[in-house]
């Protein structure tokens, strides 16, 4: 079987390496992506999120402090951009399909919604999971340039669009990790 030719348009730089060319990963560079989460105004919380393409899924890796004890919702959200009041400039959680907002266990829910983020006594937190569908690219499943939002109460991942879980305590924007 021939192996597959790199696009000349990959290779002398015209696409872009994240839209599908795959060059990073060809000549040795990580495809992975990050999130440096930062508090929104009045807010201590803050963390790094790291993205891996895994197969079919993302690994999704987290590392927070700051945060009140106990949980918290946790979504990746349309918009690339943390700026505004409370990060209202995120948008909306990741929804290409229209789904209905609910836990990442069950059938319908938002590409977005991600498993409850739950913090120690101290303030910190871990997270990994392994969502399905994703993707690390700026396709319509693709997270790079979107914004990884915290929010300040639980998310009861039944109430539409959000699962009445707060405004936003920490956001990051989804960028190429360094």
């Amino acid at each position: 079987m021939p192996k597959r030719a790199i696009p000349i348009l990959c290779v002398i730089g015209l696409i872009p390496a994240l839209t599908g060319c795959g060059l990073p990963a060809r000549l040795g560079f990580s495809t992975d992506l990050q999130a440096q989460l930062k508090p929104t105004r009045g807010n201590a919380a803050a963390g790094l999120m790291t993205f891996r393409q895994q197969g079919k899924e993302v690994l999704i890796q987290g590392s927070f402090t700051g945060l009140a004890p106990g949980a918290h919702g946790l979504h990746i959200r349309e918009g690339g951009d943390c700026g505004g009041p409370g990060a209202r400039n995120a948008g909306a959680h990741l929804n290409p399909t229209g789904a209905r907002h609910g836990s990442p266990g069950n059938p319908s829910h938002h590409l977005g919604d991600l498993p409850m983020l739950t913090a120690g006594a101290e303030g910190d937190a871990r997270f990994q999971a392994r969502m399905p569908g994703m993707t690390l690219d700026k396709g319509p499943n693709g997270l790079l340039g979107r914004s990884v939002v915290i929010t300040a109460r639980p998310d009861d991942f039944t109430t539409q669009p959000d699962g009445n879980s707060g405004p936003a305590v920490a956001c990051g924007v989804i960028a190429p990790a360094p």
